[in-house]
């Protein structure tokens, strides 16, 4: 594509790529130069020129010595957009998903339910890029925005025609996931996370909002769990767009949950369709909250034109989420273990309230607090452990840069009567050797994570292996 075609630049010079790593740049490339938490980019401009960049997107008055100057106040955003003009084509049909708990688990039961009624589907986050034949890690619940276009072409060519992507606040303020037109946007709940970065709660729901206010197509559809203490607010900014509105919980219209009641295996749902006859619906999922994440899938299977019945029908066919209440193992001592990725408040006691009416003994939970990320929420997570646990360990998660003990000190001074242990594998099995007939354990914060974060290493370590060697 030409420059002049691409932004309307008076040059015949090709664009045949784009990148935002100076590194990557080769000749006829758009480079991107962005100022970050830890670099600049326009810092790179010159090394990007020399290696053949054709124009920059930059802010106004930045020099561009021998290329086309692309001056915008906000780069990020002209840049995804004359970006996604040069990797296009794209899946038909995409649909995203943001909210602080939920997203990874509702994307990957969309592409589920979406499969199950004949397409070709993906659902692309922190699980990374996952397809009925594979998955290959990204590493981030919103990579930046030359690979999640490069996902999206790629995933076209391979014939994907739907795709499900989460949008993490970071990703939406910082213009990660653009330039794909969506059809559907879906909000599953909102409570306090990465305030390190936001600062106030209400940056961080405005950077949510995003996905509402500007990203979903003009003519699309919002899906709306109704359930949330700010789903009400969610709704006028729906309403302010003019977008269509699905909602679904207890109070929805579109899919109103009469009751839920948890079963050996799972947990018995009663539905209402737009007002229709109740169904009953055995879902194969345990956890209060995962009957929120399979509305909202549904939701927005139902406003891509899914219909309710294969929608109905495979709701009761979903297999469990890799890292998300997964169970890893069963103890000697007959105790099941849980992984789970809950790492903040909220999440902690959904996580809880989802596995305590199968505990027949004592709750065991295992969890701890990354470092270099919101220190408030430390002292509120071990507070909610110990009020509705009954045997707490407090360990180290990914401590970063941070002294791990300083974290532990900062969830124990509110976790009464917890249990300090560093090494999270000894945590694990101190869990395990203390579990009985009739207790459940839950291990919390890593989920599907392979890695122990310790300064800028990354050391193997996996929850749920570690579970069945201790066990073992």
């Amino acid at each position: 594509m030409r420059l002049r075609d691409l932004a309307g630049i008076d040059s015949d010079s090709d664009v045949t790529c784009v990148s935002i790593d100076h590194r990557r740049v080769a000749p006829g490339c758009l480079f991107g130069a962005f100022e970050g938490a830890r670099f600049n980019g326009e810092d790179f401009i010159p090394e990007a020129i020399e290696r053949g960049a054709v124009a920059v997107v930059a802010r106004p008055g930045v020099e561009v010595p021998g290329a086309a100057l692309i001056a915008d106040e906000r780069p990020r955003r002209r840049f995804a957009e004359l970006a996604a003009r040069v990797m296009a084509p794209f899946p038909g049909t995409a649909v995203a998903v943001t909210g602080t708990n939920g997203k990874t688990s509702t994307v990957e039961m969309t592409r589920q339910l979406w499969r199950m009624a004949g397409h070709r589907s993906a659902s692309i986050g922190t699980l990374g890029v996952t397809t009925s034949d594979d998955q290959v890690s990204t590493g981030l619940t919103s990579p930046d925005i030359v690979t999640f276009l490069s996902n999206m072409a790629g995933l076209k060519k391979l014939g994907i025609s739907h795709v499900a992507y989460e949008a993490s606040s970071h990703g939406l303020d910082q213009y990660r996931s653009e330039g794909v037109p969506v059809a559907a946007a879906a909000f599953t709940n909102f409570s306090r996370d990465h305030l390190d970065y936001h600062q106030t709660m209400d940056s961080y729901f405005a950077a949510k909002m995003r996905l509402v206010d500007e990203v979903v197509a003009a003519d699309g559809t919002a899906v709306v769990w109704t359930d949330d203490p700010r789903s009400g607010e969610v709704i006028e900014h729906v309403r302010r767009r003019g977008l269509k509105l699905l909602t679904v919980g207890r109070a929805g219209e579109t899919i109103r949950l009469v009751s839920q009641t948890p079963s050996p295996l799972g947990q018995v749902l009663v539905l209402s369709h737009e007002g229709g006859k109740e169904q009953k619906l055995a879902l194969p999922l345990i956890g209060a909250y995962q009957a929120a994440n399979v509305l909202v899938a549904a939701g927005l299977v139902l406003a891509t034109g899914g219909t309710w019945a294969t929608t109905f029908t495979g709701m009761g066919r979903l297999a469990p989420v890799r890292g998300r209440l997964e169970r890893a193992v069963i103890t000697p001592a007959g105790a099941p273990v849980y992984v789970d990725y809950a790492h903040t408040p909220d999440a902690i006691e959904a996580a809880i309230a989802a596995l305590r009416p199968h505990v027949e003994g004592k709750l065991i939970i295992v969890f701890g607090a990354g470092g270099d990320r919101d220190q408030g929420k430390r002292p509120d997570m071990g507070r909610v452990a110990s009020r509705l646990g009954d045997v707490v360990i407090v360990t180290d998660d990914n401590p970063r840069s941070e002294d791990p003990a300083l974290i532990r000190a900062e969830i124990m001074a509110a976790a009464e009567g917890a249990i300090e242990v560093a090494d999270r594998r000894a945590a694990i099995g101190r869990a395990i050797e203390v579990a009985r007939k009739g207790d459940i354990i839950l291990l919390a914060g890593k989920g599907h994570e392979t890695g122990q974060i310790v300064g800028d290493r990354v050391l193997p370590f996996d929850d749920a292996e570690v579970a069945r060697e201790m066990a073992a």
